[in-house]
């Protein structure tokens, strides 16, 4: 595809984020492509902090909890690392929510994937808790022990207990066959980079990175027919470089992960939601149209990482 119709895409989408994202959303694009600053982006961050350092407030679109949750913390704790927040009152404020014991079950030793508390507001429909939910797969405590290892007090109770996890979700992954779960995937390979980075020798990190590489094969899309009609894992779900470990074995479909981010964008800018909340909420709406604003930045931020922007 020639250079000069990624940048009219690019030109499109800033216009459609510009007029349509929420102010968390425009403070990452403007950090990636418009001169923005780490600082503004932790200022539109802080809005959605409560008092006990967790994160609510439909920071997860799909997820209208205002209460602090694992996967609202979880959300933050991505952007915090997409564009490099390594500190300060944001990370002070997980670390204490993760300290705290809630929302954490001590019989399976995880945060909870859902919580009580969402089913009084509006939420898509895996987001609604039921006892005896299937929530101990280890989205998000994976990667909530990662954010642990990386930045607790290496002498705190809080990093030996992240420690004790982390060990845990890699058993659990290693002891099993691959399994078709694209977020659960996700998070392991948060855990992987947050090791990684913490330099911390607590699991085979070469065993680690192979048996993560067997699950994002299992789990990426070869279908490309697919991927813009249906919720299916396709390259940018997992890696966003051509640096990134899992590029060499997915190679065709990460370039083309290029092409298929232009051609699928709407006339308008943004990019289709695939799935819907399968309930009578309203407020889908609204959350379909935030999350075609992060669309909109993860799809760019791509584009830019593999060269085509310029």
């Amino acid at each position: 595809m020639p250079r000069g119709e990624y940048l009219v895409a690019f030109e499109l989408a800033r216009r459609f984020v510009y007029r349509c994202a929420r102010p968390l959303e425009l403070a990452r694009w403007q950090y990636h492509f418009g001169g923005g600053t780490v600082e503004a982006v932790e200022r539109a961050l802080s809005v959605y902090q409560n008092p006990d350092g967790g994160f609510g407030h439909a920071i997860e679109p799909d997820l209208w909890n205002p209460a602090s949750t694992p996967i609202g913390t979880w959300a933050a704790t991505a952007i915090m690392r997409e564009v490099g927040i390594n500190g300060g009152r944001l990370v002070e404020g997980v670390l204490r929510y993760l300290d705290s014991g809630a929302d954490f079950d001590a019989e399976h030793n995880q945060w909870l994937n859902c919580v009580p508390g969402n089913n009084d507001h509006p939420h898509a429909v895996w987001w609604e808790y039921s006892e005896g939910g299937d929530q101990f797969m280890y989205n998000p405590t994976a990667a909530l022990a990662g954010f642990i290892v990386r930045y607790a007090d290496r002498s705190s109770r809080l990093y030996k207990k992240g420690c004790a996890l982390a060990r845990q979700a890699y058993e659990f992954l290693i002891g099993r066959e691959p399994f078709g779960e694209q977020h659960v995937t996700g998070c392991f390979i948060e855990l992987y980079d947050y090791l990684s980075d913490s330099g911390a020798e607590l699991v085979d990190m070469e065993k680690f990175r192979s048996r993560l590489s067997e699950q994002v094969n299992f789990n990426l899309c070869r279908d490309t027919s697919k991927w813009a009609a249906e919720y299916v894992a396709r390259p940018i779900d997992f890696f966003n470089t051509r640096d990134s470990v899992f590029y060499a074995d997915n190679r065709e479909a990460a370039e083309y992960q290029c092409e298929f981010i232009a051609k699928s964008q709407q006339p308008d800018g943004g990019w289709p939601v695939t799935w819907r909340w399968w309930n009578d909420y309203r407020e889908f709406e609204l959350a379909a149209n935030w999350w075609r604003a992060d669309f909109a930045v993860k799809n760019m931020l791509y584009l830019k990482n593999f060269g085509m922007l310029g």
